[in-house]
């Protein structure tokens, strides 16, 4: 699920909320500084857009064509562990490899906001897309800020107002959007299982916020990737994902979707979303939250030929709705 989560509160919420670029789709959030009122929108801010929008929105069919041949859990961690050494060596190029010195503490933090994030949300994600099309995940992913705003209640914070719309109007979508499930045309299983991906992505959002993490956020990135990683072989070992699985009977797309994903997926638009907190205002690049799901819905319906039943297109569209205006009224806070 590089499927990104947003975390609409008005305090960086995410594994490495510093003030400095964000982490990556393994963690996201919205931290960072807007830019100057009345600031020209450039050329190259339209660009990185255009690269969260269709990168991270096409992560669901890549995870659809992975798991085609590849076991959900052991596709998930392979696919971070590898995207975690590249980022290491990155880091380590780029800032000494000093800059990769963290003390137990920060350690554990990070290994536990990757393990919510990577291992429950994105492990559960490929799980699921083993029963259920990529674009209804990706919908039901969508809802993650009505998550996030109701742990932040939870935790004694108090969202705006609209910011309550808004999970009301979520869930009415996520209501909507449980129906093929409910119904039988899709597989319940998968329906809940991307439901407590959601869930475990905005709990480790907002954890990270009140978790000592490492400063640089591309190290904190770097910790939880490979946490989450190694997580989610553990767990395709213990679920017995390895029997039978023959490396050599993985398809060429399962293979190009994989490299996809921890390339594009992980690194290029993970860092054109760190550039974009630092280059353009904070609401633009909010609008990935919204964006993402509809662009994944029709990537499925075009390359998969995903059927885009009324649940799908209603509730999808409330969901979407209800996105918007958390993030607009939050970001008003």
């Amino acid at each position: 699920m590089t499927s990104p989560a947003v975390d609409p509160g008005p305090d960086p919420a995410a594994p490495s909320a510093r003030p400095a670029p964000p982490a990556p789709p393994s963690a996201i959030t919205l931290p960072g500084k807007p830019g100057p009122p009345g600031r020209r929108i450039s050329g190259a801010v339209w660009a990185a857009l255009a690269i969260v929008y269709v990168v991270w929105g096409s992560t669901y069919l890549g995870i659809r064509f992975v798991v085609e041949t590849v076991p959900p859990f052991l596709a998930s961690g392979s696919r971070f562990i590898v995207a975690g050494l590249l980022l290491a060596v990155i880091v380590a190029w780029r800032h000494g490899p000093a800059a990769l010195k963290v003390d137990r503490r920060r350690l554990g933090s990070a290994a536990l906001v990757g393990l919510l994030l990577i291992l429950g949300g994105n492990g559960l994600v490929n799980l699921a897309e083993t029963s259920i099309p990529s674009g209804l995940a990706a919908l039901l992913v969508a809802a993650v800020p009505v998550w996030v705003v109701l742990l932040r209640r939870a935790a004694g914070e108090r969202p705006g107002r609209g910011a309550y719309g808004g999970v009301l109007l979520g869930m009415a979508g996520l209501a909507v959007l449980t129906l093929p499930g409910l119904s039988g045309e899709v597989g319940i299983g998968g329906v809940l299982a991307v439901v407590l991906a959601a869930l475990l992505w905005s709990l480790g959002t907002v954890s990270s916020a009140r978790l000592p993490l490492p400063a640089n956020p591309f190290t904190a990135s770097v910790y939880e990737m490979l946490a989450g990683g190694v997580g989610g072989i553990v767990v395709g070992l213990v679920r017995g994902e390895h029997r039978g699985f023959d490396p050599g009977a993985v398809s060429g797309s399962s293979w190009a979707a994989l490299a996809y994903l921890v390339v594009f997926g992980s690194l290029i638009a993970f860092t054109a979303y760190a550039w974009l907190l630092q280059s353009a205002p904070v609401s633009l690049a909010a609008t990935y939250a919204y964006v993402n799901p509809v662009v994944a819905v029709l990537l499925g319906a075009l390359i998969l030929d995903e059927a885009l039943t009324w649940p799908i297109l209603l509730g999808g569209g409330i969901v979407v709705a209800a996105v918007c205006l958390i993030v607009t009224t939050e970001r008003r806070g």
